[in-house]
């Protein structure tokens, strides 16, 4: 007979159970997590806290630092307080490297003689004699080993105790600006006097307005050898006259006189880069293509010495990437042993922007055994003709026609008004949007003004321009390419769509969306492009000031069918002697000219008129 439990005995099992329960695996990761997530706050914001105090104690020290060299400058005799080899020349050192608080700082010290206009300024209206009036002291203190320690600046002044005296001196003024003109901050400015004893070197910068100052300089023909720089930009210098490789420069060492004031401008700008390509007329790459590459600035002349002229060969896969290039005009000359130039995309010589990412294609040919390139180009515009038919005939029955790549469209005109789908009239567009003006004058473009304001922006779509076949685009163009400065960055904008229906336009900027646009002339169009036959133009205006507006005298592009170079045609297979070129087009006047073939390759440029 089996044992019954009394209802106590129940209870008291299962109260013995619950006793005996503990945490299950979820319960315990649940509160491993939760433990780490408050561990892991309250050490970070430990961490944020000392890290907050640690910069705390090197500024401190900094400031302290500062303090304590400015006391040491207006504790030296007024003579003394200068950098030593600098202007004006002194007892501290341009560089320290000090412990303080057990931490190294590096204390770079800037000491400049002020010319102050209260009692006028060197070279100006009343001409200061003597215009070093006081002196001003910079330091910039950083720390390269401390983490997140971003350099301090104090300046202070220092001037003397006694009346001012005619000076021995003069000043150095070095002015620096852009492609455009305008002054450039911040370039770097390296200037040594190898005559003075102590030899002077200052490192300083320009300021907003591009000028750095030099006053009170020791007198010097010749003297002051002078680099300007900028991280990303050209470098622009001065030269020793005399020297072999460029005996007569352009821009000589400068030479300081006695209270006279010398002024030397520079020019740099945002380097560029040129993607060469080499393809044959079928567009396979032709590897390993030797050429020179020479730009059109001249640093010297008698005899002519050029800034930039480099050799260059191209790679594997027939391409070659020149960076760092200043803008120029640049010249390209093939030296390979096989094969001579074809044509150019985009024609020589080549306009190179800054800051442009230029690419240009090099067509070639096979040596056989003379050859003659001819390219025609437009006579108002020199952009390159295509459809144009040029004869050359020769020696030995010789007798061959060709016909020119397309080269370019463009429109001059708009004061025909909106409504015209296909570019029949050359003076009628598509559609704008009605704040641009198309005949005040005629043959330009600018914002419409009402009652002596324009209006802040508008935009302006053309009619559609058939290249005639499916074609490759390579760059838009526009005059003028600079706009006043009062209208704001970028005030005029593209946009390009193209297709080979006429039926979707989807207009799309410089990196192949609809959010970019070309903002420079002679960009490259994005290659999404290649392919269509059919293009219209977005032009969109902006001004900053309603008192000034942007304005387009010339829109053009150019491109290509296949690889065929605009307006270029080669003849090959010529023997020594004179030869004749004709050359006739649709609405131009015919040319004829004589060339003279004694040269394994050479080039014939024609000029059409209308």
């Amino acid at each position: 007979m089996g044992h019954i439990k009394s209802p106590a005995f129940l209870l008291r099992d299962r109260q013995n159970c619950n006793f005996l329960t503990g945490f299950t695996l979820v319960e315990s990761l649940v509160g491993v997590a939760v433990f780490m997530i408050i561990a892991v706050s309250v050490y970070q914001a430990y961490g944020a806290v000392m890290n907050a105090v640690r910069a705390s104690r090197l500024k401190v020290a900094a400031t302290a630092l500062a303090n304590e060299q400015f006391e040491i400058i207006r504790n030296l005799s007024y003579d003394d307080v200068g950098v030593a080899g600098g202007i004006p020349s002194g007892k501290i050192p341009h560089m320290q490297n000090l412990v303080r608080d057990g931490t190294e700082f590096t204390v770079e010290t800037v000491i400049r003689n002020i010319d102050d206009p209260f009692d006028g300024t060197i070279g100006g209206s009343p001409n200061d004699l003597s215009p070093a009036d006081y002196k001003l002291a910079e330091l910039e203190i950083s720390c390269p080993a401390c983490r997140n320690f971003k350099p301090l600046s104090f300046t202070t002044y220092v001037g003397p105790r006694n009346l001012e005296s005619a000076s021995t001196n003069g000043a150095l003024f070095v002015r620096v600006f852009d492609a455009v003109g305008q002054p450039v901050q911040g370039a770097d400015v390296h200037i040594e006097n190898n005559q003075a004893a102590p030899q002077i070197v200052i490192d300083d910068a320009t300021n907003n307005d591009g000028l750095l100052q030099i006053v009170d300089a020791p007198p010097g023909a010749e003297a002051y050898e002078i680099t300007v720089s900028k991280s990303g930009y050209s470098t622009d210098r001065t030269y020793q006259t005399g020297a072999p490789e460029n005996p007569n420069p352009v821009k000589p060492h400068a030479t300081v006189a006695i209270q006279q004031l010398t002024q030397i401008s520079f020019a740099i700008d945002r380097v560029s880069a040129i993607n060469v390509s080499s393809t044959g007329e079928t567009c396979v790459a032709v590897p390993s293509i030797d050429f020179s590459l020479a730009g059109s600035k001249l640093i010297g002349t008698s005899p002519d010495v050029l800034k930039y002229g480099a050799v260059h060969i191209t790679d594997g896969a027939g391409g070659k990437t020149i960076s760092n290039l200043e803008w120029d005009t640049y010249n390209l000359l093939l030296t390979d042993g096989l094969y001579d130039l074809a044509g150019a995309i985009p024609l020589l010589p080549l306009t190179l922007n800054p800051n442009a990412n230029q690419d240009f294609k090099l067509i070639v040919a096979p040596k056989d055994p003379r050859s003659v390139l001819v390219t025609v180009k437009d006579a108002s515009t020199q952009l390159p003709l295509s459809d144009a038919a040029v004869r050359l005939e020769g020696p030995a029955g010789y007798d061959a026609t060709q016909t020119t790549g397309r080269g370019f469209i463009g429109q001059t005109d708009w004061s025909g008004g909106a409504g015209q789908n296909d570019f029949v009239d050359a003076a009628r567009y598509f559609d704008s949007d009605g704040n641009i003006e198309i005949s005040n004058p005629p043959g330009e473009l600018r914002l419409r003004r009402v009652f002596d304001e324009y209006a802040p922006s508008g935009y302006l779509i053309s009619s559609t321009f058939d290249t005639g076949s499916a074609s490759n685009f390579h760059q838009i163009l526009w005059q003028p390419q600079s706009q006043p400065p009062e209208t704001g960055a970028s005030s005029v904008r593209f946009q390009i769509a193209t297709n080979g229906d006429k039926i979707a336009w989807n207009f799309l900027g410089l990196d192949g969306t609809a959010n970019t646009f070309y903002t420079l002339a002679d960009q490259n169009i994005n290659s999404l492009h290649d392919g269509g036959r059919y293009l219209r133009y977005k032009v969109f205006f902006q001004t900053a000031s309603t008192t000034w507006t942007p304005t387009i005298s010339d829109i053009s592009f150019t491109f290509t069918s296949s690889c065929v170079p605009p307006g270029q045609v080669l003849f090959t297979g010529l023997g020594i002697g004179d030869y004749t070129i004709t050359v006739s087009k649709n609405g131009y006047q015919a040319f004829a000219d004589t060339v003279s073939v004694s040269s394994p390759w050479q080039q014939s440029e024609v000029i059409l008129s209308p």
